[in-house]
């Protein structure tokens, strides 16, 4: 068995344990981490590249936006992205929607020898999806979910045919300030037209640090990766971190910066982004 289909079945493993012991933890004396006033913070999925195990609470609506420039690799070049937009609703049964709608991309490459200066622009793939929050206790938090990309968007970042990827997400509180989280998933992606449109199949690790030095304030920082990076390509990583600031209990603003570490995740050198987050 491939190395990362065996973390996948001990990651199986680690959340039918920590749904057990959610279920043998009475939750009604237990503070809700995805609560309080600076719930918010636990809820996001931004700036971070893994999502939030937190629903979006049953009768709110959460909304995220955001700007961001990287740095292509050789043979150079700059891409900014915006709005990210990312709209959940909580449903019943600590439940919720997501719904990804198409991100505009405008992509600038240099002249070298033997090609002249190009630029690409277009949207991304919408995308729809629903999280399930398993419980929580003192230390553990856990949920699952499922994302389908539609076959929509531009020929340059749009997704050819029906993309899937399904996500097994868990935190857990070391101390009063910081937190641990785990993202594991699969997914199956189908590339742009432009890139060939070919599908491929990754598996997709994420692990990520907190600390809340205080009530409006919060640092993070990550490592993200995908065993395929596209078809026939293989594994990339790369790093990333930022700061979080609430200006009310129900506006976030955040700011962040990350790197490649390994292959070609993304085809950036680096990145740059600012953005918001609310919650209705």
């Amino acid at each position: 068995m491939k190395a990362w289909a065996s973390a996948l079945v001990f990651f199986a493993g680690l959340l039918a344990a920590c749904g057990q012991a959610l279920a043998q933890e009475k939750e009604r004396a237990i503070p809700d981490p995805c609560s309080g006033p600076s719930a918010l913070f636990a809820i996001l999925d931004r700036p971070t590249v893994s999502d939030s195990a937190c629903a979006a609470p049953l009768g709110h609506v959460v909304l995220e936006m955001g700007f961001q420039h990287a740095g292509l690799r050789p043979p150079g070049g700059t891409a900014d992205n915006y709005p990210q937009p990312e709209l959940r609703a909580g449903l019943p049964d600590r439940n919720e929607f997501v719904l990804l709608p198409p991100n505009y991309t405008r992509q600038k490459t240099p002249a070298v020898p033997g090609s002249a200066a190009r630029e690409i622009d277009g949207y991304s793939a919408a995308t729809l999806g629903f999280k399930h929050e398993l419980g929580y206790n003192r230390n553990w938090l856990g949920a699952v979910e499922a994302l389908f990309t539609l076959p929509s968007g531009g020929s340059a970042f749009g997704s050819r045919g029906l993309g899937v990827a399904v996500n097994g997400i868990v935190n857990y509180a070391i101390s009063g300030p910081v937190a641990l989280s785990v993202q594991l998933g699969v997914s199956s992606q189908t590339a742009p037209e432009l890139a060939g449109g070919k599908r491929f199949t990754s598996f997709n690790p994420i692990f990520a640090a907190t600390w809340q030095p205080a009530e409006r304030l919060q640092f993070y920082g990550e490592v993200f990766g995908q065993s395929s990076t596209g078809p026939g390509e293989g594994a990339g990583f790369n790093a990333d971190g930022g700061v979080q600031y609430l200006i009310t209990p129900h506006w976030e603003v955040d700011a962040e910066e990350g790197v490649r570490l390994t292959g070609n995740l993304g085809g950036y050198t680096h990145f740059f982004g600012a953005g918001t987050g609310f919650i209705f």
